[in-house]
């Protein structure tokens, strides 16, 4: 599919915990040709400020599209005031999404933190017709950061969540939750996506382990295009752009420090 900036009607805007939201838009062409781990490029307000669009991963792309969002900043602030009806300007698909798990996979473990949960349900979606083993390591700051994840455990995930402060589940960052798979390095594949901290013990884990896997990497951007370079990181093939190269990486191809 071609990158198409389009204006969609806003289907649904609703809260899902103290600090993330889900915003709902109908556009059945970008629903039907977005591939997991792709993003769009949203305009959050009718004015000059903010000027720049605001990069969201795709969270689910059924009849309609869903993006997941914690308001923090102006753009995602104004995003959270919009309503059913409103008129939401969208460029995407953007980037490069997730590569499918080699053929020997049985095991797919998905590890997430923060707002990082959110390309994993349209993930979810494509490997659960696979018949794979899916799990899901959360981790989260507080209560707050942790929703139903109703439709995870619908779809058979396993659900594991960890937070900071122990309000919910295991007290402690998402590592803390290794010891609840059974990774074996001929049949478990990783996708990770959250802080670059985070993403990088995940990808020191998976090396000590020989477990392949991918990472979907956040970054700040402008353009969202691959033009302005501002979204740049080092791999081992040199800097590459999270939005037009990425999100999606080898788990092993991006360099932490």
């Amino acid at each position: 599919m071609d990158k198409i900036q389009n204006t969609y009607r806003v289907i649904s805007n609703e809260r899902l915990c103290a600090h993330f939201w889900r915003l709902t838009f109908d556009a059945p062409q970008l629903a039907q040709e977005v591939q997991p781990g792709q993003f769009v490029h949203i305009r959050t307000a009718d004015g000059l400020e903010p000027l720049f669009r605001r990069p969201f991963s795709i969270y689910r792309a059924q009849r309609y599209v869903e993006i997941l969002y914690e308001p923090i900043g102006p753009g995602t602030r104004l995003l959270a005031v919009k309503q059913k009806g409103d008129s939401l300007d969208v460029l995407g698909p953007l980037g490069t999404g997730f590569k499918m798990p080699p053929e020997r996979t049985k095991q797919v473990v998905m590890i997430a933190g923060g707002i990082g949960v959110a390309p994993m349900l349209i993930l979810t979606d494509i490997l659960k017709k696979k018949k794979y083993e899916l799990i899901l390591l959360y981790g989260g700051r507080t209560r707050g950061h942790v929703y139903p994840m109703k439709e995870f455990k619908d779809s058979g995930v396993k659900v594991y969540i960890s937070t900071d402060d122990g309000s919910v589940g295991s007290k402690g960052r998402v590592s803390v939750l290794f010891d609840k798979v059974h990774f074996n390095p001929l049949t478990t594949f990783i996708y990770t996506c959250g802080p670059n901290p985070m993403i990088k013990g995940v990808q020191e884990f998976a090396a000590k382990h020989n477990i392949g896997g991918q990472a979907s990497c956040e970054e700040i951007m402008a353009c969202g295009l691959g033009a302005c370079l501002g979204c740049s990181i080092e791999t081992k093939h040199g800097y590459r752009t999270v939005c037009y190269d990425g999100p999606a990486f080898d788990l092993e191809e991006v360099i932490f420090y």
